[in-house]
């Protein structure tokens, strides 16, 4: 049996909180978990239906026995308990529009060249397409998984915004609910690594990663996928 990643403290403490709720709302199933590799770095990108997705995203990256550190937007890190845990489990905290906002790469490629597991939702929030499909996503995907040559991993989470849907303010979790989270295999793309990273390259390289996500999403759900990204509107 592979060893599990040591995680320490506060992961651990995550473990013991997160594990309940998760069997407290839902149902779940965790497939495709042997394409999360077992030591070395790794990519992991998912769609993002339900602010519930970041317990799932942990719970199958732990159940592969590694340690997940996510991509996680800054003001959390001021939440009492969750901020804690945030810093002491070395998550990576995201300064978007800010002087600070290449800082989130530099950590993430860090955590990557050093062996780690990171997890990122590309499309920076809950997708705002009526049907749960995912946003047209930033590029800052891009970025990290032509920085350095790790497996970088699609994964996608459906039945999560059954139980708590953001946007409605809609929390129900009663009845369990089925949830899904499957990984796939790497995407391959191996025909980027020698080319120069442009404007063009890392819009081509995170719409291809987008799309594998989009269509193993499509796979779970069981009926086709929109040809096209849904694109947030200008608030």
């Amino acid at each position: 049996m592979v060893r599990r990643e040591r995680g320490g403290f506060w992961i651990a403490f995550c473990a013991v909180f997160f594990y309940p709720i998760s069997w407290l709302v839902a149902r779940s199933r965790f497939e495709g978990k042997e394409h999360i590799p077992p030591s070395g770095g790794a990519l992991m990108v998912a769609n993002h239906v339900s602010h519930l997705d970041p317990i799932f995203s942990g719970l199958v990256v732990h159940r592969a026995r590694r340690v997940p550190r996510f991509l996680a937007k800054h003001s959390l890190w001021r939440t009492p308990v969750l901020g804690w845990a945030l810093a002491g489990s070395g998550q990576i905290p995201v300064y978007r529009d800010s002087a600070d906002a290449q800082q989130s790469l530099r950590d993430g490629t860090r955590a990557l060249q050093e062996g780690k597991v990171v997890v990122i939702y590309p499309e920076g929030t809950i997708t705002r397409d009526p049907d749960g499909w995912p946003m047209q996503a930033r590029t800052g995907v891009a970025r990290l998984a032509l920085s350095v040559d790790v497996p970088v991993v699609p994964f996608v989470h459906w039945g999560t915004r059954e139980v708590l849907d953001g946007y409605n303010k809609k929390f129900r979790p009663l009845p369990r609910k089925p949830i899904v989270v499957r990984c796939a295999e790497p995407v391959d793309l191996s025909a980027y690594r020698d080319r120069p990273v442009d404007a063009a390259v890392l819009r081509e390289v995170t719409d291809l990663i987008m799309t594998r996500v989009r269509e193993l999403l499509a796979e779970v759900r069981g009926e086709p996928a929109p040809e096209e990204f849904y694109r947030r509107t200008a608030s």
